[in-house]
């Protein structure tokens, strides 16, 4: 299948019941709340102010597959409660956000795609994939998401993985999320360089059919900011700091 296609013909792929979701998974951009290991680089403030353009260019370019009929978008926040979650998507025009809720990486992950797959369930939806997204990527693109999503219609899981061991992107086909299956987010150490090497042999184990997409760099600590800085005037600022 050519994973390259032009708009037109990627709109009149769904529908408006039948379309994949996207969860944007983020931290809320507040100092102290955001970007810790950054933080004791470059400062609470400076690592907040980063943490912001991230998310916001994660879901610009969300929105712009939400706009071409690709996907729905969904944000869940970490950081703060679904009051203010809620005060934040009206301000932002988007309809669909909600909070990560407590546990680890794994935990949170499995909420969402269950609060998901079950809010179709109740609206009588047709059931389609879900794909979650971290907001740390400067360089995530329009082609990545859209890629992620024409990998589903014939796969029946798809990851990104991320140069430290992680992934930045997971997407479920249907199969896999009526009954939600549990081993991608048990028996995994979260915060280890093994994360995607741990996914991808249970993914082996149970015999799911999955495809890799590019590797990408997430932006963690002041070494990761360094493609992204002209050294030769290297200022720790978030005026310096361009996506």
């Amino acid at each position: 299948m050519d994973l390259v296609k032009s708009k037109s013909k990627n709109t009149k792929i769904f529908n408006k019941n039948d379309k994949p979701t996207i969860v944007l998974m983020t931290r809320w951009h507040a100092t102290f709340r955001c970007k810790s290991r950054l933080s004791k680089d470059i400062g609470a403030f400076k690592a907040a102010k980063i943490q912001e353009k991230l998310t916001n260019h994660t879901i610009n370019v969300a929105k712009q597959i939400q706009k071409e009929g690709l996907a729905d978008i969904k944000i869940a926040f970490d950081g703060i409660g679904i009051e203010a979650a809620k005060k934040w998507g009206l301000s932002n025009k988007i309809k669909r956000v909600g909070i990560q809720g407590p546990g680890n990486l794994g935990t949170k992950m499995k909420r969402q795609f269950l609060k998901t797959h079950s809010k179709k369930t109740l609206s009588h939806q047709i059931q389609n994939p879900i794909l979650l997204i971290g907001t740390d990527l400067p360089s995530i693109s329009h082609f990545e998401l859209t890629q992620a999503i024409q990998i589903l219609h014939h796969k029946e899981m798809v990851l990104g993985p991320s140069s430290d061991g992680g992934y930045w992107l997971i997407g479920l086909s249907n199969k896999l999320l009526n009954p939600l299956c549990a081993w991608p987010f048990s028996g995994i150490s979260w915060g280890t360089d093994k994360v995607l090497q741990k996914t991808v042999r249970l993914a082996s184990l149970n015999q799911i059919n999955f495809q890799l997409l590019e590797t990408k760099n997430d932006l963690d600590n002041i070494l990761d900011l360094s493609p992204w800085l002209d050294h030769k005037n290297f200022r720790l600022s978030a005026s310096s700091y361009q996506l």
